[in-house]
């Protein structure tokens, strides 16, 4: 039979496995929107991943994105903006062009994954950004444009030694 302490245990242990389950992930899926909501994008983006989610300053940090199109893509570029929210007010922080082939496997069609990884520096600092990021075709044709919030976590975790 099953004493008191062991059931209070027991249902301690059930309540801790609860709450883990509702703790955040260290990759979760990050809320996107369209750059322009009612325009028809040749590609489809279907999901933005963020590992590790928050960011750690001078740690490496990738951005996934899950995509689809009709459209075979051969060669393009992908245009990330950085913003870093200061107050009210959205400041440039950062941009880059790179080979959308680059990002993901060329030729692309259907679905496909573009990854962007990234270690921002040690100086980096805490807080809200917002990245807008364009996928534009052969000549410059806007294939999609999306926009998300990400955060730099204000305490890096401490190394036990």
């Amino acid at each position: 039979m099953a004493t008191k302490q062991s059931l209070s245990l027991l249902a301690l242990l059930a309540v801790a496995v609860a709450a883990a389950c509702l703790l955040p992930s260290a990759s979760a899926a990050t809320e996107f929107e369209y750059c322009k909501k009612h325009k028809h994008y040749p590609v489809k983006v279907s999901g933005v991943e963020i590992v590790p989610d928050p960011i750690q300053s001078g740690k490496p940090a990738t951005f996934k994105i899950s995509a689809s199109t009709d459209k075979t893509i051969t060669k393009g570029k992908l245009v990330i903006d950085v913003k870093y929210y200061v107050i009210a007010w959205l400041v440039d922080v950062h941009s880059e062009t790179d080979d959308i082939c680059e990002k993901t496997n060329c030729p692309a069609t259907g679905d496909f994954e573009l990854s962007h990884g990234q270690t921002l520096p040690s100086i980096t600092p805490p807080g809200s950004y917002m990245i807008e990021m364009k996928m534009l075709g052969d000549n410059d044709e806007e294939l999609s444009c999306i926009s998300f919030g990400f955060s730099i976590g204000f305490i890096a975790p401490v190394a036990l030694r």
